[in-house]
C-alpha cells in the first residue's frame, strides 16, 4: 500500500526523485555547482542519520553570517566618492567557527593560515581581491567578529538602478569559505525633499522595518556618529552601527497608558519606538519630528522618506529630545523658536538622519560533513507553498540557490525531496506519526524547523518551522472495518495494523486557499490539524 501511494506521488508531480547514489552524477556542468570537489562522492557519505540530526538539533554547532547594510546608496559623481552610510557591517557568529579552525589546525594548517578574512564589494566587480574593500574580523567581547567595509561607494559610470554587496570569505591559508549576497539596495542621486507619495512607496519608511539613525557635525564624515546599543545601553559610536525596528504605536485609552502596534507607513508627527534586533533593547515612545534648518517642524505630518533629516520628541515631554553628547546618548531641552511658533530651536547633537536597512543572515553547519568544504552556493528559502491534503501533501519552497544535492528536513525526519529548478523544490510532508514515537493520540501541537541539508552533510538552517495541530475532537466511530483508539498506546510493528495515516485538515488561520486548491504561505510558520486513523484487519 505504501509503494502504490508512492507510485502515485511521482505520476502526480511528473518530477524525478533525486536519490542520494543519483546526485553527485547529476547536473555536474552547472557553473554554480563548480565548487564541488569533483573526487567528493556523496554516496559514501554516512554521517547524516536521524540520530546525527537529532544531535544537531540539540546542540547547534552553527555558524552564521550576517550582514547588515543600507536600503539606499547614494551614487557619486566625478571624482567624489561618497561612502556608503552607514557602511555595510559582516558579524561572524556561533561556535562551528571555532569547531572550523580546529579541523584546519588538525589537517596540519598553522594558525596564522587559519585566520579569517573576507573581501566585499559590488556585484559588478570583475575581481573580488582588486575591486573591493579587504575586511579584517576582530573579536569582540560578545565572541562574536566584526568587520565593517567603510570606503566603498558607486561610481557614476554605473548605470544600475539596483545592485547588490557580494561578500567573500577566505581563510588567511586561502582556503575559500563560500560567498555571501545582501539584499537589492536602490541608488539614489540625492535625498528627496518634496514631499512624498506611495507612488515612491520604495523611499518610505514602513512601520516595522529595521532602519539606522546617524549624527553629522557640519557635513563632516569623520564627525559622524551611529545610534548603537553596547552592553545594554544606548551609546553614540563612531565605528559600529546598529538596525533598529522602528514601530508606529499608538495610545490606548487605559490607566497603565499602553501601546499597541500599527502597520503603515511612518509619519511625521507620529509616535514611534525604536527596539534593537539584536538586543530587544528599546527606547521609550517617541514623536518623529521633520528637521529643516536644525529646526523642528511641529506642525508637519507627511511621510518620512530615506536619507531625511528628523528628530525625536520624548512622548509627553517638553520638549526633550534624543541627543548624542560625545559617545553618550541624552535629552536635549529645546528651545522655542521665536518667530515661528510651530518650530522649535534644536542643537546639533539631536539632529539625526534615517536610512531605512536590510540584516541578511545565513547560519549553516559543517558538524556532520567531517572536514572543511565550500559553503557556496547558499540556498536561501523565500516562501513555502502547500499543494494537496488526505494521505499525501507536498510543500513547495520557492528561494534561491536551490541545487538537486539538497534534501529537505522536517525536524530529524528526511522528506523525500525533488528537485525543480534552483529556485524550486518539492517535498512529500512526512507523516505526524514519525514524531509521536509510539502510536497515541497527540494532544499538544508539534513543530519542528525546517532544514535544508547538502548531500555531502553540510545542514543549511532556516528561519521557518512546521507545525502539525491536533483536532481538538475526533470521531467517536467508524463504520465498517475501521475502528479509532484515541488515548491508547499502539506497538509499533503489530502485523494485525496494515496502515495507519494521518489526517490532514488545513487550519485556515495560518493558511490561505487559492482557486487550485493549494495553500500559499504568508508567515513563517505552516499549521496543520491532524488525527490518527487506525485501519484494523485482524489476521486469519
Amino acid at each position: 500500500m505504501q509503494d502504490q501511494r508512492k507510485g502515485d506521488r511521482d505520476s502526480m508531480t511528473g518530477l524525478a526523485i533525486v536519490d542520494s547514489t543519483e546526485a553527485s552524477h547529476l547536473y555536474t556542468s552547472d557553473a554554480c555547482f563548480t565548487h564541488l570537489r569533483e573526487e567528493q562522492n556523496f554516496s559514501l557519505l554516512q554521517n547524516v542519520t536521524r540520530d546525527s540530526v537529532r544531535q544537531y538539533l540539540q546542540f547547534r554547532p552553527d555558524q552564521s553570517v550576517i550582514i547588515l547594510h543600507a536600503k539606499v546608496a547614494q551614487k557619486s559623481y566625478g571624482n567624489e566618492k561618497r561612502f556608503f552610510c552607514p557602511p555595510p557591517c559582516v558579524y561572524l557568529t556561533g561556535q562551528g567557527w571555532k569547531l572550523r579552525q580546529e579541523q584546519l589546525k588538525a589537517s596540519g594548517l598553522g594558525e596564522s593560515s587559519c585566520r579569517l578574512f573576507g573581501y566585499m564589494g559590488l556585484d559588478s566587480s570583475t575581481d573580488p581581491r582588486t575591486d573591493s574593500f579587504k575586511l579584517s574580523f576582530e573579536e569582540q567581547t560578545d565572541k562574536r567578529m566584526f568587520a565593517c567595509a567603510k570606503t566603498l561607494y558607486i561610481s557614476d559610470t554605473d548605470k544600475r538602478k539596483h545592485f547588490r554587496l557580494l561578500l567573500h570569505l577566505f581563510h588567511s591559508g586561502g582556503q575559500e569559505i563560500g560567498t555571501f549576497n545582501s539584499r537589492l539596495i536602490k541608488v539614489i542621486s540625492k535625498p528627496s525633499q518634496k514631499r512624498q507619495s506611495m507612488k515612491n512607496a520604495d523611499l518610505c519608511i514602513s512601520s516595522g522595518s529595521k532602519v539606522s539613525l546617524f549624527n553629522r557635525l557640519r557635513s563632516q564624515t569623520v564627525s559622524t556618529r551611529y545610534l548603537a546599543v553596547e552592553d545594554g545601553a544606548f551609546v553614540a559610536s563612531a565605528r559600529q552601527w546598529t538596525a533598529f525596528t522602528v514601530t508606529l504605536v499608538e495610545e490606548m485609552q487605559g490607566v497603565h497608558s499602553e501601546y499597541t502596534v500599527c502597520d503603515s507607513y511612518i509619519c511625521y508627527g507620529c509616535v514611534v519606538q525604536l527596539v534593537c534586533t539584536d538586543s530587544g533593547v528599546a527606547l521609550p515612545p517617541m514623536v518623529i519630528r521633520k528637521v529643516n534648518k536644525q529646526h523642528a517642524c511641529l506642525d508637519v505630518d507627511e511621510p518620512v522618506s530615506q536619507l531625511h533629516k528628523c528628530a525625536f520628541q520624548f512622548r509627553d515631554s517638553n520638549h526633550m529630545y534624543l541627543c548624542l553628547s560625545n559617545e553618550k546618548i541624552i535629552q536635549f531641552q529645546a528651545s522655542p523658536c521665536p518667530k515661528e511658533s510651530n518650530k522649535v530651536l534644536l542643537n546639533d547633537g539631536s539632529c539625526w538622519t534615517i536610512i531605512g536597512t536590510e540584516v541578511v543572515e545565513y547560519t549553516f553547519s559543517e558538524s556532520l560533513t567531517g572536514h572543511p568544504t565550500t559553503i557556496s552556493p547558499v540556498p536561501v528559502i523565500n516562501g513555502l507553498e502547500l499543494n494537496g491534503g488526505g494521505h499525501v501533501a507536498m510543500l513547495e519552497l520557492h528561494g534561491e540557490n536551490f541545487s538537486p544535492h539538497l534534501k529537505v528536513w522536517f525536524g530529524d525526519m528526511e522528506a523525500e525531496t525533488m528537485f525543480r529548478s534552483s529556485r524550486s523544490l518539492l517535498c512529500v510532508v512526512p507523516d505526524v506519526s514519525i514524531l509521536s514515537g509510539e502510536w497515541r493520540w497527540v494532544r499538544q501541537p508539534i513543530t519542528v524547523p525546517l532544514s535544508l541539508i547538502r548531500l555531502d552533510g553540510l545542514i543549511f538552517r532556516s528561519s521557518y518551522s512546521f507545525t502539525y495541530t491536533p483536532e481538538h475532537s475526533a470521531p467517536s466511530q467508524v463504520n465498517g472495518p475501521w475502528n479509532l483508539f484515541s488515548h491508547q498506546s499502539i506497538p509499533l510493528g503489530d502485523k494485525r495494523y496494515e496502515g495507519i495515516y494521518s489526517s490532514i485538515c488545513i487550519r485556515s488561520s495560518h493558511l490561505l486557499c487559492n482557486r487550485t486548491d493549494s495553500i500559499q504561505y504568508h508567515k513563517k510558520e505552516i499549521s496543520f490539524s491532524f488525527g490518527f486513523l487506525l485501519e484494523i484487519k485482524l489476521s486469519e
